[in-house]
């Protein structure tokens, strides 16, 4: 059975030193234009989740990998948006609505510098480059925390609040944290949503529920020989090593 991979980034930006508590989120600009040339120069074009849904479903065929980026740091805008236009590649951004131009406080507990987020002119910008909008709820809130009810809103408001904003479908949702159980997968399939991501390792394939899909994992210490390892190899074959 096919296997695709869905890299999961964050930051494109330097990367700060080991004693920052995210600093595995982060991957350098130069590291990850090797990883976008070299799968270029492979053969494999780069899509969004809403681009990869064909071929997920096996509606299509081709050496094809999805690109997203989780929170929405104008880092990405600034380091990653060239790269992938240099190769003619989409992605999707998630981000979270109700903080447009702020920064992560989510992480602020970790005493770490707030990094910017994009505001609603530069997520307007990342869709007029052809990049795809996604989101990430409203807070970046662990959703299994929440009553249904409030769940329900982050997934919903979201998806509204960021539709208005570039005025376009919004159908590519991920689940801060990781955190979800199937109950939250069908308030996301039922809010008009036609995909979601987990940050669950593996490479997708067509058996995958559409609202609970792997992603590959690419930090700052993935180096460009692990890096093709996990994008190149079977999850068959993964699993049995």
């Amino acid at each position: 059975m096919r296997s695709i991979p869905i890299l999961m980034y964050h930051h494109i930006d330097t990367v700060p030193a080991r004693d920052d508590p995210l600093w595995t989120l982060r991957v350098a600009p130069s590291a990850f234009a090797a990883q976008m040339r070299w799968m270029a120069g492979l053969g494999y074009r780069g899509l969004s989740m809403r681009d990869l849904l064909p071929y997920l479903r096996g509606e299509k065929a081709g050496k094809v990998f999805g690109i997203t980026f989780d929170d929405g740091y104008c880092n990405v805008l600034e380091h990653a948006a060239p790269v992938l236009a240099q190769w003619g590649f989409t992605s999707t951004c998630y981000f979270v609505a109700a903080k447009l131009g702020q920064s992560n406080d989510w992480d602020a507990h970790l005493n770490i510098a707030p990094t910017r987020l994009m505001d609603a002119d530069q997520v307007r910008r990342w869709a007029s480059l052809g990049q795809e909008v996604g989101s990430h709820t409203l807070d970046h809130c662990h959703l299994p925390q929440l009553a249904p009810a409030l769940a329900g809103e982050q997934i919903v408001a979201s998806r509204t609040a960021l539709e208005t904003v570039v005025q376009s479908p919004v159908v590519s949702f991920c689940y801060p944290y990781g955190d979800w159980h199937p109950a939250l997968a069908a308030t996301v399939r039922d809010a008009g949503y036609s995909n979601a991501t987990l940050t669950e390792r593996g490479l997708a394939t067509a058996r995958d529920d559409p609202f609970a899909l792997p992603r590959v994992t690419v930090s700052a210490f993935t180096t460009l020989p692990k890096f093709l390892f996990k994008c190149l190899t079977r999850a068959e074959d993964r699993r049995r090593r």
